[in-house]
């Protein structure tokens, strides 16, 4: 029980000064247009979902035919890889 207790104590002993790290200048880096800038201005979601890119109602039987004919696919592959490895 002791060694635990002295061992927690050097652990905490060897971490205590990475918690001083100090860090660069973070604030030195903001150019003073992007300080002065003005903050985007939040919209509902919904409008921008209805005005997404064409193509965005696709077709979902599509797309799991295309996922199912993909991992068809890969599991062949895989098949193969394991047939040719010694």
């Amino acid at each position: 029980m002791r060694a635990l207790a002295c061992l927690a104590t050097l652990t905490l002993l060897a971490a205590a000064p990475a918690g001083c790290a100090r860090f660069p200048a973070l604030d030195d880096t903001i150019t003073p247009e992007a300080e002065a800038a003005a903050y985007p201005a939040l919209v509902p979601i919904e409008p921008l979902l209805a005005d997404g890119p064409a193509g965005a109602d696709t077709d979902a039987r599509q797309d799991e035919a295309a996922l199912m004919a993909r991992a068809a696919a890969l599991r062949a592959r895989a098949a193969e890889l394991r047939r040719t490895t010694p």
